[in-house]
C-alpha cells in the first residue's frame, strides 16, 4: 500500500496557495458549472492538495479555497470545525428551499436539534427499521419480474426503492402519497438550488420568473403533503406522550411520530414548522444518499462479474432463503466492503462547503478569514497518495487491515467531525439489507459500462445506468 502521506505537487513554497488558471473574464465559472468534479480533480492534479479556484466576473468573483488531502479535510471538518461554518451560498439556498433542519442549522439551533433527534438514531432504534427496508426491497424485486427485456435502470430503481423505504420509516402508512410528491418535487428543487448557488447574481425568489414559479410550486406541494401528515399525527395524538423519543416507544411508531414526541426539559420540542424542516432534510438525505450507494454498487458489480459472484456467495451462505435483518450486517463483511468501495468511487456527498471565520492554517497553508472552503470527497477518494490505482474497483481496499493503514479522513462519504451525518448507521443498514436481497435474487450485467454524474446537493447520474437482470439459477 502507498504511504499515508500524499505526494506534493505544485509550488515548493507551501505558504503560497496556487491558483487554477481560468479565463480572464469569468475565471473557472464555466468549468465549475459544466463539470465541477472534473475541475476539482484537475486542480489537485496540477497544483496539489490546497488550491484556489476563482469563479465569476470581476467585482462579483468568488474565490474557492479547495482542500483535497485527508489531513486538510480532518482539520476543516473536525479539529478546527468551529472555524469553518456552513455559511456559503449553497447552504443558504438549501435553507431557503427546505428550511433550517439538521443539515443546515448552526450554533445553538443545531445543538438543540441534534440533542432532540439523537435518541431516534441510536443503533438499537435504527435496527428496528430493517423490516421496512426488506418490505420495500421485496416489492422492487416483485416489480422486476415484469421488467421489459430484463433491463432496468439501477439509478432510477434504487432512487425509487430508497425513497419508498425512507418514506415508510418516516410516515408509516402514508408512504404512497409522500413518495409520489417527493419524487416529483425534489429534482425541481435541487436543480433550482444548485443553479442559484453557482450563479454570481440571482433575481429575488418572489419575482415571477419561470424558474422561480416552477420551484415555488414544487416547494408548495412538498410542504403541503408534509404539513398535512404532521397535522393528522398531532390531531390523532399519535406519538404524543412518550416524552423523549426513547427506545422503549412502540416498535410500530414511525419516525415522524417519534420526532413529534421528542422533547426535553432544556430543549422543549419541535413546533410544526421545525418538524416539517426536519422531515424534509431526512427525506433528502435519507433517500438520495442511499440510492447512490446502492445504484453504483450494482453498476460496479455488473461490470465485475467475478466480484459479483463472490458477494453473492457470501449472501447465500449467510442468509440462505431467509429475510436479512440488522444482526446480519456483521455477518456480511465482503458485501459491506463492496458498498464502501462504491461509496469511495461515487460518494453521495461529493463536495462539502464551508466558510472560514478567522484565518487558519490547513495542511501547511493559510486560509484567510471569510474564505469559501471546499472539501471534496470525490477528489480525496481518488487521491493516489491514499489509493493506489484509484479508479480501479477493489472492495479489498476495505479489509480491516487496509482501513487501519489509511488516514481516518481518506474516506469520508458521511463527512466527519461534529457535523458527521447522523444517519450513517441507517444508510449502511438499508444498503446492506437491500443489496443482499437484490444479489440473492438476480444476476446483473452492465448495459451501460460508463455512467455520467454531476454534483448537485448530492451526486446524481446524468444518463442511464442500465443493467440486464437474470434470475439467479435460471
Amino acid at each position: 500500500m502507498a504511504a499515508a502521506q500524499a505526494p506534493r505537487t505544485g509550488s515548493s513554497d507551501r505558504t503560497v496557495i496556487p491558483r487554477l488558471e481560468g479565463s480572464p473574464l469569468l475565471g473557472s465559472l464555466a468549468d465549475l458549472k459544466s463539470d465541477a468534479l472534473g475541475t476539482y480533480q484537475r486542480a489537485r492534479h496540477l497544483h496539489g492538495d490546497v488550491v484556489r479556484i476563482t469563479a465569476g466576473p470581476p467585482g462579483l468573483r468568488t474565490e474557492l479555497h479547495c482542500v483535497f488531502s485527508a489531513e486538510g479535510a480532518q482539520q476543516v471538518l473536525a479539529t478546527q470545525a468551529a472555524n469553518f461554518r456552513k455559511d456559503n451560498a449553497i447552504y443558504q439556498e438549501v435553507r431557503d428551499a427546505l428550511g433550517n433542519g439538521l443539515l443546515t442549522s448552526q450554533d445553538e439551533d443545531y445543538l438543540r436539534q441534534r440533542r432532540l433527534v439523537q435518541p431516534l438514531f441510536t443503533k438499537r432504534r435504527v435496527d428496528g427499521y430493517a423490516d421496512a427496508v426488506a418490505t420495500e426491497t421485496a416489492a422492487t424485486l416483485a416489480a422486476w419480474e415484469a421488467a421489459p427485456d430484463g433491463v432496468v435502470d439501477v439509478a432510477d430503481e434504487m432512487m425509487a426503492l430508497a425513497l419508498r423505504a425512507v418514506a415508510r420509516i418516516l410516515f408509516g402508512t402514508d408512504v404512497d402519497a409522500a413518495a409520489d410528491v417527493v419524487d416529483r418535487s425534489f429534482p425541481v428543487i435541487t436543480a433550482y438550488v444548485m443553479r442559484r448557488g453557482y450563479s454570481p447574481v440571482n433575481v429575488p425568489r418572489d419575482w415571477p420568473t419561470p424558474g422561480n414559479k416552477r420551484a415555488a410550486a414544487a416547494m408548495d406541494e412538498l410542504y403541503a403533503v408534509c404539513d398535512g401528515i404532521i397535522a393528522e399525527r398531532r390531531s390523532s395524538g399519535s406519538g404524543s406522550g412518550s416524552g423523549s423519543g426513547s427506545e422503549e416507544a412502540g416498535a410500530d411508531e414511525d419516525l415522524l411520530s417519534l420526532l413529534a414526541a421528542a422533547s426535553s426539559v432544556d430543549d422543549g420540542e419541535f413546533d410544526a414548522t421545525e418538524l416539517r424542516e426536519q422531515v424534509l432534510i431526512f427525506l433528502l438525505a435519507g433517500h438520495e444518499t442511499t440510492a447512490t450507494s446502492l445504484a453504483f454498487s450494482l453498476h460496479l458489480l455488473a461490470r465485475h462479474p467475478e466480484l459479483q459472484e463472490r458477494a453473492r456467495a457470501e449472501v447465500t451462505s449467510v442468509l440462505g432463503d431467509r429475510t436479512p435483518g440488522a444482526a446480519d450486517l456483521d455477518r456480511l463483511p465482503y458485501l459491506t466492503q463492496v458498498l464502501k468501495e462504491a461509496m469511495r468511487l461515487y460518494p453521495a456527498a461529493p463536495v462539502l462547503g464551508r466558510r472560514s471565520v478567522a484565518a487558519a492554517e490547513v495542511d501547511g497553508h493559510t486560509i484567510p478569514a471569510g474564505a469559501d472552503v471546499i472539501v471534496a470527497p470525490w477528489v480525496t477518494h481518488r487521491h493516489p497518495g491514499y489509493w493506489p490505482d484509484p479508479e480501479r474497483f477493489d472492495p479489498d481496499r476495505f479489509t480491516p487491515e487496509a482501513e487501519a493503514a489509511r488516514p481516518r479522513y481518506a474516506w469520508l462519504p458521511f463527512g466527519g467531525g461534529p457535523r458527521a451525518c447522523i444517519g450513517q448507521h441507517f444508510s449502511m443498514l438499508e444498503s446492506v439489507i437491500a443489496l443482499a436481497m437484490l444479489l440473492r435474487a438476480y444476476e446483473f450485467e452492465a448495459v451501460d459500462t460508463e455512467v455520467s454524474v454531476t454534483a448537485g446537493i448530492t451526486l446524481r447520474t446524468t444518463g442511464p445506468a442500465r443493467c440486464r437482470i437474470r434470475r439467479t439459477g435460471s
